[in-house]
């Protein structure tokens, strides 16, 4: 037996010999990803069925959506994760607020709203719709990795930017179509152009 076998023998298991079976296999997988993970990905850890694997993640979503715990089960960004449930959004805002936690800026924070709402959008357009320079916030944003660069315009040759998958899952968003319904307060593609203009005049 080569050595790889034997690593491979050692972390071998039977899912229905566990205590709480294929229920608990899958939450304890979920309680240590950092980052959301497929029922497929689940299943082949696990060494389970796939549709028993989704059977279980749905009922686990179920189990957990009333509120009664402060978590639940939920697809988002394309896999399953442990969120806090939103009926604890005030304990959740309020920790971090107190706390010590690293948080974004109201600069940040708005200077997201923008790109999340008008994306593909370029430094300039961004800091045409906020009225300051949005340089040092879009550097932010791009090292905690919400946003990135995802194209470049065609007259101008800037740098667009857009969100990334992370900032849907921080959101706890599937895709962007999940965003509340604020675009129509923020300028048109057109009204942009002309704000910009007006600045570079």
């Amino acid at each position: 037996m080569s050595e790889h076998d034997d690593q491979h023998t050692q972390i071998a298991f039977d899912v229905g010999e566990l205590p709480g079976g294929l229920p608990g296999a899958i939450q304890a997988v979920l309680m240590v990803v950092e980052e959301p993970v497929s029922a497929l990905t689940l299943a082949s850890a696990l060494q389970a069925p796939l549709d028993e694997v989704e059977e279980q993640l749905a009922l686990l979503a179920e189990r957990y959506s009333d509120g009664r715990d402060g978590f639940t089960v939920r697809h988002v960004g394309g896999g399953w994760r442990f969120y806090s449930h939103a009926a604890y959004a005030p304990v959740i805002e309020r920790f971090i607020l107190d706390g010590q936690q690293a948080r974004l800026t109201q600069a940040s924070l708005e200077t997201l709203a923008v790109i999340a709402y008008r994306q593909p959008i370029s430094r300039g357009r961004i800091g045409a719709v906020r009225g300051v320079s949005v340089d040092g916030v879009v550097r932010t944003l791009l090292t905690r990795g919400l946003i990135e660069e995802v194209s470049h315009d065609g007259e101008s040759g800037a740098t667009l930017y857009g969100t990334t998958d992370y900032f849907l899952e921080r959101m706890g968003l599937t895709t962007l179509d999940d965003l509340p319904a604020i675009a129509p307060y923020l300028p048109e593609a057109d009204m942009l152009d002309e704000i910009t203009d007006e600045g570079r005049s």
